[in-house]
This record gives C-alpha cells, sequence and structure tokens, in this order.
C-alpha cells in the first residue's frame, strides 16, 4: 500500500474513533437543554435568522425568558418585538447554526446541532495527523509515528469529546484554525495558489466566527511572503480575508452610524479584563453589569470608557494583569464540569466516581502541556515549525492584553498535542541533545517553565479549595455555583 493511500485510511479510522467518543455523551444527553447565557444567545440569533428576520436576539419571547434568570431593567430607547438587531456577537458560529435550524427545523434542534457537531469536532483528528505529518516530516525518521500518536491524543481528549454538546464558538472555530495551519503549510511545500486560495477561505470564515485571528493576518503574510517566498500568496490570503470580513463591517457600519468591523464586543471585553473585581477572567457578577443595555453602540461605548478608567486608575498592575491571564488562559479545564456538575445537570455522582471524572478532566492539559516544553527547546526551527510557533503566540497574545479563560486555550490543543507526541516519540534523543555540552541549560529552562505551570495549577486548586470542597461533598450536586 503507498505512502498516500496509508495517510487516507488512518485519517478515516481515526475520524471514527473521534466520532464514536464524542457520539456517545451526545446521545446520552438527548435530552439535555441549553444552560448557559451564551448558548442563549447563539440560539436566539440563529432562530432569528433561520426565520428570516435578520441578525437579532432578544426577541419578545426570549426577553421573557431571560428575565427569568436575569430580573434585570433593561434600557432600550425602542424596542422592537422581533427582537433588537446585533453587532455584538461574531456572525459565523450564528449562520452555522441557521443553517441547522432552516434544514432541520427547530424541534429537537439541540440534539440535531450536537450530533453535527460531534462530526465537526471528529475532524480535529485527522487533522491533527496532518499537522503532526507537515511540522515534522523533515526533522524526525518517526514522523508517522508521532502524528498517529498527535491524532489520538486529540481524538480522546475529554473536553473535546464532549464540546459538541456546548452552543460555543470553539466547535467551529478550532477546526476552521488548525485548517488554516495546515493548509498553510501545505501551501508553503506546494507553492500552488489554489492552497493558498483555501488558506484564506478558512481564515476568512475563522475571522468571522473570532475576530481575534484578524491579528494574524500581516504575519501570516509575512511568513508566506518571506519564508514561502510567495507574495502572489500573501495578496491571496489578504483578499479572502477582506472578502469574508468587509460585507460584514459595512452591515454593522451601517446598523450603527459609526464603522464597526465584524463585532462590537471590545468595551465589554476591556470592562471585564480590567475590571477590580475580575483580575482578567470573566466572573459571573461584573458579566450582568453591561446586560441591560440592549443597544450594542451604548453598551460598548460605556464598557469602553469604564475600562479604559479602570486602566487609567491603576496602571501598574496591568504588567500583574497580564500576568494572572496568562495563568487563566493556561488554567486547567474545571469551570465547565463544576458548573454542570454543581447545577444538577448531572445527578448525584458518588465522591470516588466523581474525583476520577474530576483528574480525566483536568490532567491531560498538564502532561500535554509540560511534555510541549521539551520540544519547543529541542527541535530545529525551520519554515513549518516557525509558522506553528507564529500562529500559538498570535493566538496567545491578545487573551494577555484582554480577556483569558481556560476554554480559550482549547484552539492550541492540537498543536499542543503534536509537541506532546514528539516528545514522548523522540524522548530518548531529546535526552542525549539536552545533555550535550553547551545545551544542558535547557534543563534549568524545562525546570523553571513546568515548575511555574505546576505552581500556577496548584495555586488555582489552592485558592478554589473552598469550592472545591463543597463541589466533592455530598451536596456537591446541589451548590448551585454561578459559572
Amino acid at each position: 500500500m503507498d505512502k498516500s493511500k496509508r495517510i487516507s485510511r488512518f485519517g478515516i479510522v481515526i475520524f471514527l474513533i473521534a466520532l464514536l467518543f464524542r457520539l456517545g455523551p451526545v446521545i446520552a444527553a438527548r435530552e439535555m437543554e441549553i444552560g448557559l447565557d451564551d448558548m442563549f444567545q447563539y440560539d436566539m440569533l440563529a432562530r432569528s435568522l433561520a426565520g428570516g428576520e435578520g441578525y437579532r436576539w432578544y426577541g419578545e419571547e426570549d426577553l421573557a425568558l431571560i428575565e427569568r434568570y436575569f430580573p434585570l431593567d433593561f434600557i432600550m430607547d425602542e424596542y422592537d418585538p422581533r427582537g433588537i438587531l446585533t453587532s455584538f456577537r461574531p456572525p459565523g458560529y450564528p449562520f452555522f447554526l441557521a443553517l441547522i435550524y432552516k434544514i432541520f427545523g427547530l424541534e429537537n434542534r439541540f440534539f440535531i446541532v450536537r450530533l453535527i457537531q460531534a462530526g465537526v469536532g471528529a475532524l480535529l483528528a485527522p487533522l491533527t495527523y496532518l499537522l503532526g505529518k507537515r511540522t515534522f516530516d523533515a526533522l524526525s525518521a518517526h514522523s508517522e509515528k508521532i502524528a498517529r500518536l498527535a491524532a489520538v491524543l486529540v481524538a480522546v481528549y475529554p473536553m473535546l469529546v464532549i464540546y459538541p454538546l456546548a452552543l460555543a464558538t470553539e466547535v467551529t472555530f478550532v477546526p476552521l484554525l488548525l485548517g488554516v495551519l495546515v493548509v498553510l503549510l501545505k501551501a508553503g511545500e506546494s507553492g500552488k495558489w489554489q492552497h493558498y486560495l483555501l488558506a484564506g477561505v478558512l481564515l476568512g470564515a475563522a475571522a468571522l466566527t473570532r475576530s481575534v485571528v484578524v491579528a494574524m493576518l500581516p504575519f501570516l503574510m509575512l511568513w508566506t511572503w518571506l519564508m514561502a517566498k510567495s507574495g502572489k500568496g500573501a495578496l491571496i490570503l489578504l483578499a479572502c480575508v477582506l472578502a469574508f470580513t468587509v460585507p460584514w463591517s459595512v452591515r454593522n457600519s451601517r446598523l450603527h452610524g459609526q464603522f464597526v468591523f465584524i463585532e462590537n464586543a471590545m468595551g465589554y471585553t476591556l470592562y471585564m479584563g480590567y475590571h477590580p473585581d475580575t483580575d482578567g477572567r470573566f466572573e459571573y457578577g461584573p458579566s450582568l453589569d453591561l446586560m441591560p443595555y440592549l443597544d450594542d453602540g451604548e453598551r460598548n461605548e460605556i464598557g469602553m470608557e469604564k475600562g479604559l478608567g479602570f486602566i487609567r486608575d491603576d496602571l501598574g498592575k496591568v504588567p500583574y494583569l497580564m500576568l494572572r491571564k496568562l495563568g487563566y488562559f493556561y488554567g486547567l479545564e474545571r469551570r465547565a464540569m463544576s458548573y454542570f456538575y454543581s447545577n444538577n445537570f448531572l445527578g448525584y455522582i458518588p465522591q470516588p466516581f466523581f474525583t476520577l471524572l474530576f483528574v480525566v478532566f483536568t490532567l491531560p492539559f498538564a502532561l500535554y502541556t509540560c511534555l510541549a516544553v521539551f520540544t519547543a527547546l529541542t527541535i530545529r526551527w525551520r519554515k513549518a515549525q516557525i509558522l506553528v510557533a507564529l500562529v500559538y503566540l498570535l493566538y496567545l497574545g491578545p487573551h494577555l492584553l484582554l480577556l483569558a479563560e481556560p476554554r480559550f486555550h482549547l484552539a492550541l490543543v492540537p498543536i499542543t498535542a503534536v509537541l506532546a507526541a514528539y516528545a514522548w516519540v523522540e524522548r530518548r534523543a531529546i535526552v542525549v541533545k539536552m545533555q550535550t555540552r553547551g545545551s544542558r541549560w535547557k534543563w534549568v529552562v524545562a525546570a523553571v517553565l513546568i515548575a511555574g505551570l505546576c505552581f500556577n495549577w496548584g495555586a488555582e486548586l489552592w485558592g478554589d479549595a473552598e469550592h472545591l470542597a463543597a463541589l466533592f461533598g455530598p451536596q456537591g450536586n446541589k451548590t448551585y455555583f454561578p459559572y
């Protein structure tokens, strides 16, 4: 069997394995409703789009539903019972949901969406395999083994396995971002404009799903121009992103009478990222402060004013907040599990089994990240590896300036899995490299970085000890902690 057939066969097999892992929770939770404000908002937007009412949220019926959970006095000048035209959320994921609603209808829509999202999430496994091959083919004789191990690590990654249950942008954003990286690596090898076009289309779609991607564009263009030696490819990337984002920006700008790009959420993000009670992450209490303002322009203006005021009032705290955000970004993946369990979505789970579940969800990211440290310190940095590092750092950077949450690092799990797989497969070679004269300093750097990560995770658990004690207690499923 030739190489391409082996790759295709493994890709199909690992996709099916990943799909089976994801279908289990979806089928088990087939009657489960949605339980977070973000999910309500995405569902509202999708239903409005599918119903031909435009990009609106908080229609009359939805407003009554939300007020049952958030008894707030909504502030608005005029109210249309169909809902309020909005630009607060990027449109990519709501349009994805709307397409499903339009095809399959609204009855049982959550179960149908979750089935489809299981298939979308399963794509991460074969894409991770391709990323491993294209990253390490020229560096390791064991690139096939590395790629296969990385694909398995992503296929069974607990948080990614259950994520199809959520109505959240990560469901589509993570495969899109990984697709951009894989196809752009291929384009750098082949030089074909068709590959750059596909990478550009994926990048444009990713930008409409999470606007943070737009910050990557100049650097990806520079890599394409300087390292892949393709000025045409760089222009194709630019043209594709503009083709996807400019029409939506025109729509938003006309809606508000001033320039608005993909979304109008910077004010809210600054407010949350620098509020004295948040330390740079999402906190339930402050998250409600701007909710009464249903007009996006007014909410954004007030959020910007107050967020910048927080920064001016304590400018010296900004470096500290960036460090805290780094810690939150690399935090343990336990928030969603704590929320859904404590609010009795899962019923009571005996303590030994809940402890095992807690470890299963929190340990993989810690192990993958620690192993990835050794890869980052020992690989040769060539064209492909530089692109992988660029995507990693360009995604991480904005979160340190704005707002950070452990769930945001999910987009980097496939990259981390590839680096971890290399460290495991090449562990003997890595030890030899780090013991050579002139490279022993790498042991010190690795020890410092891993100690910092472990301190971050330990401090997180210690600081939340009271919360965890209640969660692991006999009434842990009825502690009703907010998200």
